[in-house]
Formats: structure tokens, C-alpha cells, sequence
């Protein structure tokens, strides 16, 4: 009992007899097969009806295999083109291959030959309509992730203009009362006053966060080789303001160049140290290290360790989430956004951040960044 192969075949050979012979035996192989014998007539036979495989003689007159090959595959480009050749044309043949024919096989016929040939190009065929089929979902994705990034920019528009009037508004009033009548008021209101506006305050702040986490999605991202240690050094000389008055200990171990874009990696370092120097204050000194953790195979591990209040481990899986806080608002400012952006610029370099703490000794941020390639570690 043959097997059913249920694969559809058009067989073009301008020899009659030859083509109806070949059609009946690839039948009883299970094969659906239609048969013609002339270019012509086998790109009609495309047009109406789908086939998976094309199996054609290589000289014909009018319209040669090579020439129907190419006209099939502009109709259908995940048909499978096999060429018959006889002994004397296989250079022909592997040009006609150069134009797309996947194999050829040679006259007179072995059936031990042409089944093998025909199972390859099925095979071929299932693996270009599974490509054809992945490509769709890649234009169909693409599609909607362009629909996505659209409303984005205009819910960033709105956020940008729509919110923020009324926000001004209430401030200008709010800021009014307070410079030009707090004397007539009293101490209760100017106290309610004073919380309308930080709460304002607040609320642009986290606005202006909003705004820049969107926009790093669609930054582009521009690699270039980095000294690393020398970028911490220069971030941390930069955060005057949020160690003024205090004792910081920074330590710095050598660290290897890295590739990455340098304004999104700076922002990552910004608002690591800055965490580390806000939630070190209670520490005295505050101790900052920055250093790589060895590593026998796979990218560097970078860290940025301090010896602050910690967290607790249960609460990671919110660390790294938008306006997500495992500390009170009123023990240490913030908006919850800053570690929501480094985990963003990490992902768009091909790296991983996560981290270790225990409250009351301290937490180490840890992240890598695949290189770029070509790149020396």
C-alpha cells in the first residue's frame, strides 16, 4: 500500500508518452499529479490552480525549463522547481539551477532517483511556506508595533500638552496666593497652600519621568567602545548636589571597555549611584563600589554595590517596575521611575540587570551588556 503524500506535482515534458508514463507511476507513489507539454501550458495550469512542486524537462521547444522556472516562481516563490536533463545537458542543468530550480534529476528515469528528489523538494517547499508564513507575522507585528508607537507619541503629546496646562494653571494660582497674600492668610491654609504646590511639584516631576522612560524605546542606539571605569568617575563627580555635607567613600576597581551607546549608558550609571547615594544617607561613611564580578564564560558582570538600608528579596520582582517603590515616599524622594529606565537601556543592549540585598546591609545592582560584534571584550 503506497503512501499518501497528498503533495499536488506538475509534470511538463514535450515528449507525450514520456510525461503520461512519468505522471502514471508518480500517481500510484501517492503524488497528485497533473501533466503537460509545453511551457505555455504549464504556466496556465499555475495560474489556475496552486502546486507544490514543478518537475520540468530542461529543452523544450518555445519555452525552455530554465525560462519556465523563473516565470513559475515570480507566480508562486515557494514553488519547488526540479529540471529533467539528459547526460549530455547537466552543465544546462545547473545553470538552470542558478535560476532557481532546487535539483535536477537525469533521463532515462530511475525511480530510485526521482523519489528522493522529489522528497527533498517537499521538504523544501514545507520549509518555504513555514518561512512565507513567519515573514506574514513579521510584517503583521510590525505592523501593529508601528500602530502601538503611533498612539505612544500621541498619548506623549497629550501628556506633554493636555496635562500639563491645567497643571500650570493650578501652580501659577497656587504660587499667587503664596507670594502675593500668604500675610492675609492663615497658618492652616498656607500649610494646605504648601502641599498643593508640592504635590504640583510631584506631579510634573513624575510627567517629565513619564516622558523620557517612553522615549528611550524609540532612541536609536548608537554603540561606540567606552572606558568604563573612567565614565563611573565622571558620573559620580557630576552628583556634587546629592553628596554635599556627607561622608562617601567611591571606589572604583579597574574595569574593561565596554560597547555601548554613551548618553544611555551614562543614564544608567546616573541613576544607579544616585540610588546608592540616596540610600546610603543613613550610612556614615556611605561606601559606593563599582567592580566586575569574574566570570569563566558568558559577558561581564558589572556591579554597583553601597552599603545603605538594603530591601527585602520578596519585593524584588517590583524593583525594576514604573512607578514602583520599596521604600516610603517620605523617607526617601524619588519617583519610581529611574530603575524602570536602567533595566529599559540594558535590554536595548542585549544585557541583563538584577539584585542582591538584605535590609539593613546594604544592595548590589548587577547587569551585563552584550558586546557589539566584532567587538574585544
Amino acid at each position: 500500500m503506497k503512501p499518501t503524500i497528498s503533495a499536488r506535482l506538475l509534470v511538463v515534458d514535450d515528449e507525450a508518452p514520456l510525461m503520461e508514463a512519468l505522471c502514471r507511476t508518480l500517481r500510484d507513489e501517492g503524488y497528485q499529479v497533473t501533466g503537460v507539454t509545453s511551457g505555455a501550458e504549464a504556466l496556465g495550469q499555475l495560474q489556475e490552480g496552486r502546486f507544490d512542486l514543478l518537475l520540468t524537462d530542461l529543452v523544450m521547444p518555445q519555452m525552455d525549463g530554465v525560462l519556465l522556472i523563473g516565470q513559475a516562481l515570480v507566480r508562486d516563490p515557494a514553488l519547488v522547481a526540479i529540471v529533467m536533463t539528459g547526460q549530455g545537458s547537466i552543465s544546462s542543468a545547473v545553470e538552470a539551477m542558478k535560476a532557481g530550480a532546487a535539483d535536477y534529476v537525469l533521463k532515462p528515469f530511475k525511480l530510485s532517483a526521482v523519489l528522493p528528489a522529489l522528497e527533498r523538494a517537499l521538504m523544501l517547499r514545507r520549509l518555504r511556506l513555514r518561512n512565507a508564513e513567519l515573514e506574514q507575522r513579521v510584517q503583521v507585528r510590525t505592523a501593529e508595533l508601528e500602530a502601538a508607537n503611533h498612539e505612544l507619541d500621541q498619548f506623549c503629546h497629550s501628556v506633554s500638552h493636555d496635562l500639563r496646562t491645567p497643571l500650570r494653571t493650578m501652580t501659577g494660582f497656587a504660587e499667587l496666593l503664596r507670594d502675593h497674600h500668604a500675610a492675609e492668610l492663615p497658618p492652616e491654609v498656607r500649610r494646605l497652600l504648601g502641599l498643593i504646590l508640592a504635590g504640583a511639584e510631584e506631579m510634573d516631576q513624575l510627567t517629565n519621568a513619564l516622558l523620557d522612560f517612553s522615549r528611550l524605546g524609540r532612541q536609536p542606539l548608537v554603540r561606540q567602545m567606552i572606558e568604563l571605569d573612567r565614565l563611573c568617575r565622571e558620573v559620580f563627580s557630576g552628583l556634587e548636589r546629592e553628596r554635599a555635607g556627607r561622608r562617601v567613600e567611591f571606589r572604583v576597581a579597574p574595569l574593561p571597555a565596554v560597547s555601548a551607546d554613551p548618553a544611555l549608558l551614562r543614564l544608567v550609571l546616573v541613576n544607579l549611584l544616585s540610588n546608592a547615594l540616596k540610600y546610603t544617607r543613613p550610612a556614615n561613611p556611605a561606601v559606593i563600589e563599582i567592580g566586575r564580578r569574574p566570570s569563566a564564560a558568558g559577558p561581564t558582570v558589572f556591579f554597583v554595590r553601597d552599603n545603605g538600608v538594603g530591601f527585602d528579596l520578596l519585593q524584588a520582582g517590583r524593583l525594576f517596575g514604573v512607578f514602583q517603590r520599596l521604600h516610603p515616599a517620605a523617607a526617601f524622594e524619588g519617583t519610581g521611575v529611574g530603575l524602570a529606565t536602567v533595566r529599559r537601556i540594558v535590554d536595548r543592549h542585549g544585557g541583563r540587570i538584577w539584585a542582591e540585598s538584605v535590609p539593613g546591609a546594604g544592595a548590589t545592582f548587577l547587569f551585563t551588556l552584550a558586546p557589539q560584534e566584532g567587538a574585544t571584550p
